[in-house]
């Protein structure tokens, strides 16, 4: 008993095998890291992954970095940092449930987002936008390059494969290989559908009136019975199926909700106008790096060197903070800023 108790992570994972399903992701059997290292002690190799990007420069940032809005007024609008803590939890209520592995459903949440953009969709889409001719940019493509290449100073965090792949696949045509990141992948989508209309709803960009009755009547008319909504949906219908997934009835019912937030939200007068106000600033600050190279940070004139100047310069300005851009901006374009008001 002593030398168990000594070895927490032996415990953890003896305790993984007597509970978990079958298919879900033993920390013991993970793939492992790109670079093999000793294993801890204290915790499996998920929970390290976790911990890891809990404590990243790229994580604290997310406080600063906004869904929707541009650089919003008030205390209670959704940040990124608030979205992945949202993602998290959701997620990690769908996993015990089903009895799948918690720690790399959270190491997978906390880590989804770590590459979006300041300014949100609308950042991101400028971004795409300027790096047409070199590469594009996808949000996740870039939290799997921030977790591999950017952080720790360029020696990134090593992470196991497990959750490398969630995080990489928690969008796109692709699914995760575990059904933890599946997990993560309808979590995400729940999370910032149902917290992107709450804060729509602040703003009286949408009022309830607006809101189609067959929405209300499929997942409720406040935030909390949204999110229980689907919660209980993705749960029933993956522990029937064993696959993560939501019912007939309540995916048709999503879709819907998606296109009414596409719709009203995401492409509406209000946001294509901040859209265009975005791209200025991003591709203001994007040219005059291309232009003056010397003037990167060294972190990422050695990235220039190794993987060339607009990935560099697209690396330093994703992971601007909104307040930050807008400040850098002002600084290197003081006559031109009046407009960003």
């Amino acid at each position: 008993m002593e030398d168990k108790l000594a070895l927490p992570r032996v415990l953890r994972e003896e305790l993984e095998r007597n509970t978990l399903l079958p298919l879900a992701a033993f920390a013991e059997s993970s793939r492992g890291r790109g670079t093999p290292e000793t294993e801890c002690d204290l915790r499996t190799c998920f929970q390290r992954d976790a911990d890891r990007l809990t404590h990243s420069k790229s994580f604290r940032r997310l406080i600063h970095k906004t869904q929707v809005f541009l650089n919003p007024e008030g205390d209670h609008y959704r940040t990124r940092l608030t979205h992945t803590l949202e993602v998290s939890r959701i997620a990690r209520t769908i996993s015990r449930a089903l009895r799948l592995n918690e720690d790399l459903t959270e190491a997978i949440a906390i880590g989804h987002d770590l590459g979006h953009t300041p300014f949100g969709h609308a950042g991101e889409r400028a971004l795409d936008a300027i790096m047409s001719e070199a590469g594009g940019f996808r949000h996740n493509e870039q939290s799997l390059r921030v977790v591999d290449r950017l952080e720790k100073g360029g020696r990134g965090l090593n992470l196991s494969y497990e959750t490398r792949d969630g995080i990489l696949k928690h969008t796109g045509q692709e699914k995760p290989e575990t059904l933890e990141g599946r997990v993560v992948r309808v979590s995400d989508r729940a999370a910032y559908l149902n917290h992107d209309l709450d804060d729509a709803l602040r703003a009286g960009i949408i009022t309830a009136e607006d809101i189609p009755p067959e929405i209300l009547c499929a997942f409720g008319e406040s935030l909390s019975r949204r999110v229980d909504t689907v919660v209980r949906d993705v749960i029933n219908e993956s522990a029937e199926t064993g696959e993560i997934a939501m019912s007939a009835g309540l995916r048709l019912a999503f879709e819907g909700f998606y296109s009414f937030m596409f719709e009203n939200l995401y492409m509406n007068v209000r946001a294509k106008s901040e859209e265009t106000k975005v791209f200025g600033i991003l591709n203001g600050i994007f040219g005059y790096y291309v232009k003056s190279p010397q003037k990167l940070p060294d972190d990422y004139r050695a990235i220039a060197d190794a993987d060339g100047l607009a990935r560099a310069v697209c690396d330093y300005v994703s992971g601007m903070t909104d307040s930050y851009a807008i400040a850098e901006y002002e600084r290197l374009f003081v006559p031109d800023a009046w407009h960003i008001r």
